[in-house]
């Protein structure tokens, strides 16, 4: 029982008596998969006032990094605000017409993916401007077990990167809400609710909550896709690269430009990845390995992206690498969290050395959330 749906069972009794704001989009759909936003309106009448969209708008098509516009929703003809165009955060203007703030998107468990950025700016402004936060929890669908990866630098610190959480951080919105609050991470909290799933387990990937699922954004169209993202979203900011973006499995691919698909498939399969699965194929000048990622695969799947991009680069002669610069080597380094996968890489550091140097901050991390942990 997601968040909504319990908040719905109880009448919608927190939001009672309230002018109300909901940072929503096309994920935000109940259990029995009716728009939040109309089962919202329809209990509360005019209490809810206005809606915010986060990146790829209220409807979920407009591509990664474009800017969202405001306009009017035409399912509930109220204003949506966008959070992703000229400010990412809302402005005191925006919040005049609320009392209490609600988020409901669907997260992936990836802390690159700008939903929680949005969450936790929007967390900020509503302590800044003297509103209430809600957050109607939903399931990591890489499940509350999985953290790996780096670190976030405090000087890379971005809306790729808003919160020190690992690159993967196996927590929910409402877990890692309460975390953004209580560390400190925003300059204010505000006051925090958090209406809890019911029957969610860490173990639980999305495939065993007998949800339907939402294409998150325009690439993020399957359940195993958050999955596929953590393996080659790093890559994907590298040069001369391909990660199927366009196919029928976004960020399923790992190829580079001239590679040759059989030789690369036979270095990947020589890396101990349980339950990852590597096949040769070559499009459009490009060859390496299509992906096979169940999701109970036990790979680190983190580490699986470093070892493509270190890999990709040897057999493209440098060309993955020493094409990067200016822009897109700035986002490659906001991404990761850090300049030092680029530095390492370029002075020829193995892939396990520079994952063995995740250890004690994953390790580190484990402990510091375990207080915010709302589900076994």
């Amino acid at each position: 029982m997601l968040g909504i749906d319990f908040l719905a069972s109880r009448n919608f009794d927190l939001l009672r008596g309230k002018r109300v704001g909901l940072i929503t989009n096309h994920t935000s759909m109940t259990g029995r998969g009716e728009r939040t936003r109309v089962a919202m309106q329809r209990a509360l009448g005019g209490q809810l006032r206005a809606l915010y969209a986060p990146e790829h708008g209220v409807d979920g098509t407009v591509g990664a990094g474009i800017h969202v516009s405001n306009r009017l929703d035409g399912v509930t003809g109220l204003t949506v605000y966008s959070l992703y165009g000229p400010t990412r955060k809302p402005t005191p203007a925006m919040l005049a017409p609320i009392d209490v703030l609600v988020f409901d998107l669907q997260d992936i468990g990836c802390r690159s993916y700008t939903y929680i950025s949005t969450m936790a700016v929007a967390m900020e402004a509503a302590a800044e401007n003297g509103k209430e936060f809600v957050v109607l929890d939903r399931p990591n669908p890489l499940g509350g077990q999985r953290v790996e990866g780096p670190p976030l630098e405090p000087r890379w610190k971005s809306f790729v990167g808003q919160i020190p959480v690992p690159y993967v951080h196996g927590m929910t919105t409402g877990e890692l809400a309460m975390m953004t609050a209580a560390q400190g991470w925003i300059s204010s909290a505000p006051k925090l609710r958090v209406v809890k799933m019911r029957g969610w387990t860490r173990n639980m990937m999305w495939q065993n909550t007998g949800l339907r699922w939402y294409r998150t954004s325009p690439n993020i169209p399957h359940a195993t896709s958050p999955g596929y993202y953590v393996a080659t979203g790093m890559l994907g900011g590298a040069s001369a690269v391909d990660i199927g973006i366009g196919t029928e499995n976004p960020f399923g691919y790992a190829g580079g430009r001239g590679v040759n698909p059989e030789a690369f498939v036979a270095a990947c399969r020589r890396w101990n990845m349980p339950g990852v699965g590597f096949t040769p194929y070559s499009r459009n000048g490009f060859g390496g390995a299509r992906l096979s990622i169940p999701p109970q695969a036990g790979a680190n799947l983190t580490a699986l992206d470093v070892y493509l991009i270190a890999e990709l680069n040897r057999q493209s002669g440098g060309k993955v690498l020493s094409n990067m610069s200016g822009d897109k080597l700035n986002l490659f380094h906001k991404v990761y969290g850090s300049d030092a996968l680029y530095a390492q890489l370029k002075r020829g550091v193995s892939p396990a050395s520079i994952v063995a140097g995740w250890e004690r901050s994953v390790s580190a991390f484990r402990g510091q959330r375990q207080r915010y942990l709302l589900y076994t």
